[in-house]
This record gives structure tokens, sequence and C-alpha cells, in this order.
């Protein structure tokens, strides 16, 4: 019964999203709240709630100051002239700024953090997608794929888990799907492809070779931050209006980019917690950049919209998260799953979790999937003559890594989502194939090179 109802509770918050029924906000307060009380947890509800923000608060105290501080450094143009020469670079090809976008998302990615690969890229990239007009599906979609393929990394989460889960090591685990993790690199890079020649046509320059578009009038440090501007329903995709705040002080740029540069370092080397990290730096920023009190209050107002937007999100996602995972919805979806798997195919066992691994990314929150989930395979695979590093390697292969970016359960994906400005139900309309396409190059893959058995 709990699993009936957790698989319609998920069902019914994909609906209602998709179909723009509800908000995503509304959805994922409402729907688990109702689902609870169906499941008997009467007054516990509210506790189950509050265990559930209570672990994502840290990454909603980090995605408010890092919109806090990345809006500032655009107010006060410090990505203005990276953002120029990049245009001199692109020459305003959509085919080589959709590459581009992968290419450093992907490098950023080597961390292993989803959530610095998103604040990192995005803020990075999103003006000049902002310049050319392109659209900011496509920027949120190619980042999704290239931080995926890399999630697979030893120190990235997916595989982490997995090596706690079967209790192997990196070198039975990860190393065998190199290969297969390298086509699927391969595969971002084309799809980055396709998806800039779509915009080039869009944007009518299709048949002109070499052609370059006309950037957009729209300031290259808009004052309204990257998630300040959310997109309506039915609205287009358009660059944000002028806002570009003006300072006196040139060393300030120096001083600022420095700041930022010691920021990215300790982010990528963890030298403190994340949202450590980004509320010190924005409380040195703020006062140096403006040092009147009404100034620091006008920037704390004008990005008051976007903070409470992308925060309440996540608190939100906290919420659905922590009824499915208090009431055992989680658990018994994870028993139902295995359940179903006829005897006759656990040869295939391997395949079989490495093409469903995608999917089930929207439905199972990463710990649920690898230490509830995985373990049961993993055991009943070992009992019919299967290896269970076999399906951990499967698992890798679309469980929090291609998938991770489109799913409602991970804080990250509305990270991404905000600091993009686009709809979660667009979002995920519009990557989700390429996305699964990535599992199944990758699968094809290891399965073709023996590594899935």
């Amino acid at each position: 019964m709990l699993a009936v109802l957790g698989f319609a509770t998920i069902a019914a918050f994909l609906y209602a999203i998709m179909t723009k029924r509800l908000s995503v906000l509304v959805a994922l307060i409402l729907i688990p709240a109702m689902a609870g009380l169906l499941a008997g947890a009467g007054p516990g509800l509210g506790k189950m709630m509050l265990d559930g923000i209570g672990r994502v608060a840290p990454v909603g105290v980090m995605i408010i100051f890092a919109v806090l501080y990345f809006g500032l450094m655009l107010d006060v143009g410090l990505f203005d002239p990276m953002i120029r020469r990049l245009l001199r670079l692109v020459k305003g090809d959509p085919i080589k700024v959709a590459l581009a976008t992968a290419v450093l998302t992907m490098a950023v990615a080597l961390d292993g953090d989803g959530a610095t690969t998103f604040l990192i890229t995005v803020s990075a990239m999103l003006p000049l997608y902002q310049r050319l007009g392109m659209n900011r599906l496509v920027l949120s979609g190619i980042v999704a794929l290239g931080a995926g393929v890399m999630n697979i990394i030893p120190w990235g989460g997916p595989t982490v888990r997995a090596m706690a889960a079967l209790k192997a090591d990196a070198s039975a685990l990860f190393n065998p799907v190199v290969p297969a993790m390298a086509v699927g690199v391969v595969w971002v890079l084309v799809v980055a492809y396709i998806l800039g020649r779509r915009e080039r046509t869009r944007l009518g320059l299709l048949g002109r070779p070499g052609g370059t578009a006309t950037p957009q009038p729209a300031s290259l440090s808009a004052a309204s931050n990257p998630v300040a501007d959310l997109p309506q329903d039915g609205d287009d995709l358009v660059p944000a209006a002028e806002g570009k705040v003006a300072l006196e002080r040139p060393w300030l740029f120096w001083f600022n980019a420095v700041l930022t540069v010691v920021l990215v370092v300790a982010l990528l080397m963890a030298w403190l917690p994340l949202p450590v990290l980004f509320v010190l730096a924005f409380a040195i920023a703020l006062p140096v950049n403006h040092p009147s009190w009404e100034q620091q209050q006008k920037h704390l107002v004008a990005h008051a919209a976007s903070v409470v937007t992308v925060s309440t999100m996540i608190f939100a996602a906290g919420i659905f998260t922590g009824v499915l995972t208090g009431t055992k919805m989680i658990d018994a979806m994870a028993a139902a799953a295995v359940s179903v798997i006829p005897p006759g195919l656990a040869g295939y066992l391997p395949v079989i979790v490495a093409v469903t691994s995608m999917p089930l990314s929207l439905v199972f929150t990463p710990d649920a999937y690898y230490f509830g989930v995985l373990p049961v395979l993993a055991q009943s695979a070992a009992s019919l003559g299967v290896d269970p590093v076999l399906v951990g390697r499967g698992a890798i292969l679309g469980q929090m890594t291609t998938g991770f970016p489109l799913s409602p359960l991970t804080a990250s994906t509305f990270i991404l989502i905000g600091l993009c400005g686009v709809n979660l139900g667009d979002h995920q309309r519009f990557i989700f194939p390429w996305a699964f396409g990535t599992t199944l190059v990758m699968t094809a893959v290891a399965f073709a090179t023996g590594v899935l058995g």
C-alpha cells in the first residue's frame, strides 16, 4: 500500500508541474502533505516536514548568499570583460556558445559537486546567452548534461554512495566504466552542437556559414541577477532589461576578481563548508562595493525576489523528501521495484539497472536508491550468480548522474533552474530525452565492452 501511495505521489507531482496545474512550490508542499495524511502520518507529519527542511537548510543558506554574491558581481560588471572576450571568440555563433557551455561545465564539474558546478558555470555563461538572445533552456539543458556525465567520477556523490553500499573500491566499480564515460562526454558535445545549431536557426543564421548573431540590447551585467526575472507560463525567454551599475573606482574590479577567484578555489578545495564560504564572501564584498548603509540595503532589496524564489523552492523540496522518507514510502517503493524483476532476467540485471536508473532519479533520492534499492538489487544478483559490482556499475551510469539535474528530489536541481531562470517542467521536457539518451549510449558502450557482464 505504501509503495502504491509513494508512486502515486511522485506521479501526481510530475503531472501537476509538467501540465502546469500547480506551481512547483505549491506542488512540493501540498501533494506530499496529502500523501502523508493518507499514509497515516497524522501528528508526526509536522516533524517529518521539519526534518526534511533541516536536511536541506545548508543548501538553502548557500544558494541565498550565492545569489546575493554573484548578483553583486554581475551588477558591478565583473564578468563584462570575460563576456566581451567570449563574444569575440565565439563570433556570436550559438553553436560555439553551446559547445563552450558544455566544455566549461565538464571542466568545473571535476570538483564533484553539482551545486558548485551550476553556480560557477551559469554565472559565467548566462550573460552571454542573454546578450545573444539565446534560449535559457539550452543553457540549463547543456549544463545538466555535462554535470551529469561528470558526476560519475569516484569522488562524486553517486559513485561514493555505490562504493559504500557495495563495499567496493573505485578500481573495481569506476575504472571499468571510464570508456563509457568518455563516450558520454562526446555525446554531450554532440548534443550541444545540435542544440546550438537549433538556436542558430531560430535566430535566423541558418545558411550563413560563419555568420554572427546580432547581440541583443541587454546589459552584460544586468541588475536583475540570473534568477530575478523568472519567465511566466508561455513567456518567451528574452534577455533581461538594462540595469548596469557603474563604479567610479576601477580598482574594485581587481578586488572583486581576486575575491571571486579565491572563492572559487576555496569551493573546489573545500576549505570551509560551501554555505560558510558564500556567507563570508558576500559579507566582505558588499561593504567594499557599497560602503554606505543605504547602498547595501538597496542591493539586498533589489535581489530579494530572487532569493525568496529560489530559497523557498529548496525548503519545499525538503518537505517533499522529508514526508516520503518519514512515512517509509521510499523504502516500500524500493522493495516493490526489486520484486518485479523475473528470475530469468538475472543475467541482464546490470543492464536493466543501468537503463532504469536514470528515470528512477525522478522517484528516489540518491540516499534512498544507493542505500535502499541498490543493496537489495545487489543481494538479488548475488543469489542468482551475478557479481554485485556489475549491478553497481549499472547504477552509476544513470542514477543521480544523467538524472540528478532533472530530479525534483535534489536541491541542486533548483539551484540550476533558479540561476537559469527556467521552469522545472519546461527544463525536464526539454532535456529529458537527451539525458536519457546519455544513459543509453553509455550503457550500450559498457555492455559492448563487457563492463556489465
